[in-house]
């Protein structure tokens, strides 16, 4: 009994671990880094050639010229019928009867076969379209041990990338939360109003929340963070941007990514608060009175507040671009421990909310009988760790070398965690350490240089 249960936790342990691809021990996560990039290159001018519709003109040409024409002899035109190649043609072959248990047979095998097309058909029908879409950054593999920097250390690495200061983008501080894509769709109604935002699950791409309405415009994917607390604050964050009204930018590079996700989220105009008779759930009742002083949550907000039915601000995790060392150890490591606060817009007064049953009610900007007068409360939210984006890589699908996860709290559910990892020390906490002594081994050998120059 105490076996299983062990197995149970070391089952739950592995599944919660950052799913970091090891594909080959030999091969680096430096090396598979850098197969990605040039893959990634290779299908970019491909699909720019397809683009330009070349195979289209592969087959012109000039042609033969009129003086080409006079030297040539008039084809030759054999006249032959065709029963010259009657005896060519196979005669059928008549099949002798076959056995009544033979023919029980091949009925069973038939019908065998179509029981197991139609079982795949099921389970083809099953996989969604959204399934694993995300861009799924694998975990820093990183080296703290102290020989490899001595000048001895035949080459090794610890493990940051080697362009860490030039070709690579920051992301923190990323928050705790859901993983999803947030999907708009053609809507007949009003944007804002009119549900036309669903948020799918990034493994599976099940729908998480039944369609809302938010001002994001039609034909728009967005890859987001659901925040832990949005029900409380009605805050979605969105990390990266796929589609914007139709238009593909996931062949675009990083900085121009996040820049283009930054630039029209700003435009949005400004949504409507949620009808306070807008449920999707039945709301938890108790017979027990309210306590006279509720304790806060860590994000500000009382259990008596106001309660979000679905996710109302869009609002895009900072990135920086400046990740030369100095930078990273003095501004964004530090933001990426830090908590984040964001003003968010809340109803004053609004009643109890009640259950509807499947059908979305949504009755507008108007909450009937209740004044819509809303207050600004700023809501708190915690850092999980950094993310790390190649520049040049354009965004694809699944776990990628070419984005690395540094959470901010340690790796104490992982069964095993990965070399470089000791105690409750957390990879962030290794990631500062690892910049530091390249900083100070830069300084070391800069000061070196000037008093061999001496």
């Amino acid at each position: 009994m105490h076996t299983g249960k062990t197995a149970q936790v070391d089952r739950k342990a592995l599944f919660k671990s950052p799913p970091t691809v090891f594909t080959d021990k030999l091969i680096s996560q430096e090396a598979r880094r850098s197969k990605a990039l040039e893959e990634q290159k290779r299908r970019r001018a491909q699909k720019f050639d397809s683009s330009r519709q070349l195979d289209a003109f592969a087959d012109l040409n000039l042609g033969n010229s009129d003086d080409d024409g006079d030297l040539e002899d008039d084809p030759a035109i054999i006249h032959e019928g065709v029963s010259g190649f009657a005896q060519m043609i196979s005669q059928p072959v008549e099949a002798p009867p076959l056995s009544s248990e033979a023919q029980n047979g091949q009925e069973t095998m038939l019908s065998g076969k179509r029981r197991g097309k139609n079982r795949r058909k099921r389970a083809k029908a099953k996989a969604s379209k959204w399934a694993d879409k995300c861009m799924y950054a694998e975990l820093l593999e990183m080296n703290e041990e102290a020989h490899l920097w001595d000048d001895q250390s035949g080459g090794a690495t610890d493990g940051l990338p080697r362009d860490l200061e030039a070709a690579w983008v920051a992301v923190a501080p990323v928050p705790a939360g859901k993983r999803c894509l947030a999907v708009t769709h053609q809507s007949a109604g009003v944007i804002g109003i009119s549900p036309n935002t669903t948020l799918r699950s990034r493994v599976l791409g099940k729908m998480l929340l039944p369609r809302f309405p938010s001002s994001l415009p039609p034909l728009t994917v967005l890859d987001c963070i659901l925040d832990v607390n949005w029900k409380d604050n009605g805050i979605i964050h969105v990390l990266d941007v796929l589609k914007w009204k139709g238009q593909d930018v996931c062949d675009c590079e990083t900085p121009f990514r996040f820049w283009w996700r930054d630039t029209r989220l700003a435009e949005l105009p400004k949504p409507p608060i949620p009808s306070g008779s807008f449920s999707f759930t039945v709301p938890h009742t108790t017979t027990d009175p309210p306590p006279q002083h509720a304790a806060p949550h860590s994000n500000g907000f009382t259990p008596e507040c106001y309660r979000f039915p679905y996710p109302t601000s869009f609002v895009p995790i900072p990135y920086h671009t400046d990740t030369t060392l100095t930078s990273l150890s003095s501004f964004v490591i530090p933001t990426a421990r830090s908590r984040r606060e964001i003003p968010v817009d809340i109803p004053v007064h609004t009643s109890p909310p009640e259950f509807i049953s499947h059908e979305m009610a949504v009755d507008g900007t108007q909450d009937h009988g209740h004044a819509r007068s809303t207050t600004s409360v700023i809501a708190q939210v915690d850092s999980d760790g950094l993310l790390l984006y190649v520049s040049q890589a354009s965004y694809e699908e699944g776990t990628s070398p070419l984005s690395c996860w540094i959470p901010s709290k340690p790796l104490t559910e992982s069964p095993e965690p990965p070399t470089g990892f000791e105690g409750d020390c957390s990879p962030l906490d290794v990631f500062q350490r690892l910049v530091q002594r390249r900083i100070l081994r830069n300084t070391h050998g800069s000061l070196t240089q000037d008093s061999m120059d001496i």
